[in-house]
């Protein structure tokens, strides 16, 4: 029999900027984190910084014409709309309780341009350190919090439901122990899918285990077919590869091949400033016919690398590249998931007493393709609404109808699942590939049970297949074009067949 905790607010699965932020929000709340606070999630490892209108000359209407540019016809108006009305108020408050953002003597923002934005206008930290400092600073207001309680090493093994299908708690292991988590609400924010694939920059905790978990409870799932690979990770043979921040390129750096030729002008008009989709896939292209993929970032940054872009400098440097004088070999990597568990601009999941918050989650935001930095800042502020809301919940649902934990995928299967997913659900995907791969997860399922990342995964590969066109992260070299804008809404129970489209 498991122990059991009844909170008085809401649970938060995952510690992150959407869970900090959920739970500084709530002003009570219980944070479970499968590992130490400000490890093991993707907001700490994040460069880039938060984008938002915080100059004289941008608008949050000309962040919102952007976003909806680089969303490739998905992205939902109105929830574009809050975020970036939101946004310079959700990055000053990150600043109020500490975020040590680059400043201008002046004391104004100090705003870089990164690529499909119209204006500079993202808040950064020591160059590339943003995602660090920002999470450091909102841990520290967390542990100064005395009514929100933080449990690490607890790692969600099952939604708890009550007969009306209420999720009322979690069943988790805390320090290896399974213990009944019962609360006003459970909020997720359990970062993206990146683990899923052998070449990602994510912690490999991250695994599209808080997605699977809302799919196996009937939740609606949003746009699971679109993943974001970055650009530019850097090709050292690493698991998790490390990242040459977007930055590098609206300084000025160039994409060359391995005969120093600029490339990026045969792909798009805005050469290395093009939407991250098209140059992933001119990377991929160029590493694919033998001619390879490289960042010169000599001329642009040069010896200003050690103090503006130390996290670049230093990866390069373990591994005896010195980006001052060489140029960064970079690969495509899985970076962000578009898609996640379908919410209301409150977080609130089709499942009572369910929220989601971060990339876990698709408000619609982020569309099809994902504008650069705009994820930390929906994180905030999408992550401060779901910890409101869930806050003044009153229904506490009755007792759950299962405690028995969700099965585990053992480390040869996930690795296998993981060459599988990066092989045939990548940079560019078809009909064929899409389709040995749904035949391999389905093997891993029937041999390992509805383990959460499987789940995950299969929502992907099955709203790939359907989705039959090119859009955004989604690239199917059997269908290039586009069709009409519709997005993707399924449950588990009806996938494939009854993945069902909403028109836009």
């Amino acid at each position: 029999m498991a122990a059991r905790i009844t909170f008085d607010g809401p649970v938060i699965l995952g510690a992150g900027l959407a869970g900090l932020t959920a739970a500084l929000a709530a002003k009570t709340a219980l944070v479970l984190s499968p590992t130490p606070l400000a490890t093991g999630c993707s907001s700490a490892w994040a460069q880039g910084g938060l984008a938002a209108a915080l100059a004289g000359d941008d608008t949050p209407s000309l962040h919102a014409a952007d976003t909806i540019a680089a969303g490739a016809g998905l992205c939902d108006g109105e929830a574009v709309a809050l975020l970036t009305r939101e946004g310079p108020a959700a990055v000053r408050a990150l600043a109020a309780i500490g975020a040590p953002f680059d400043r201008k003597p002046d004391g104004d923002f100090v705003l870089s341009l990164e690529a499909a934005h119209s204006k500079a206008r993202v808040a950064r930290v020591g160059g590339d350190g943003a995602g660090a400092a920002i999470m450091a600073a909102v841990v520290a207001a967390v542990r100064a919090t005395p009514t929100v309680e933080i449990r690490e090493n607890a790692r969600a093994r099952r939604l708890l439901q009550d007969e009306t299908g209420r999720v009322v708690g979690v069943l988790a292991a805390i320090d290896g122990d399974l213990v009944e988590v019962r609360g006003k609400a459970v909020i997720l924010a359990t970062g993206g899918v990146g683990g899923l694939y052998a070449v990602t920059t994510t912690p490999a905790q991250v695994r599209g285990e808080g997605l699977g978990l809302a799919a196996l409870a009937g939740a609606e799932i949003a746009d699971p077919e679109f993943v974001q690979f970055h650009p530019t990770a850097i090709d050292i043979g690493r698991d998790p590869a490390p990242l040459a921040t977007e930055a590098l390129r609206g300084e000025g750096s160039i994409l060359r091949n391995t005969d120093g030729r600029a490339f990026m002008a045969d792909y798009h008009p805005a050469r290395e400033l093009a939407p991250r989709d098209v140059v992933a896939r001119a990377i991929h292209a160029e590493r694919a016919a033998g001619r390879g993929a490289f960042l010169d970032a000599t001329t642009a940054v040069g010896a200003h690398f050690p103090h503006e872009f130390p996290a670049v400098f230093e990866a390069c440097q373990s591994a005896g590249i010195d980006p001052r004088r060489e140029m960064i070999p970079v690969v495509p990597a899985v970076h962000y998931h578009m898609g996640g568990v379908a919410t209301d601009l409150d977080g609130r999941a089709s499942l009572p007493g369910l929220y989601a918050a971060g990339e876990c989650a698709s408000t619609g935001v982020q569309g099809a393709n994902r504008l650069a930095s705009n994820s930390l800042l929906e994180a905030a502020v999408f992550g401060a609404r779901a910890g409101r809301a869930a806050a003044v919940e009153s229904e506490t649902g009755g007792e759950p109808l299962s405690l028995a934990p969700l099965p585990d995928l053992p480390d040869e299967a996930f690795q296998t699942l993981r060459r599988a997913m990066s092989r045939d659900a990548g940079v560019i995907r078809d009909a064929d590939g899409l389709a040995r791969l749904r035949d391999e997860v389905a093997t891993l399922e029937a041999a390992h049970g509805p383990c959460p990342p499987l789940v995950a995964a299969r929502l992907i590969v099955d709203a790939a297949l359907v989705r039959q066109e090119s859009r955004g992260g989604h690239y199917r070299s059997d269908f290039p074009a586009k069709t009409e804008p519709q997005r993707t809404f399924v449950t588990l129970d009806a996938a494939p067949a009854g993945l069902r489209h909403a028109a836009e």
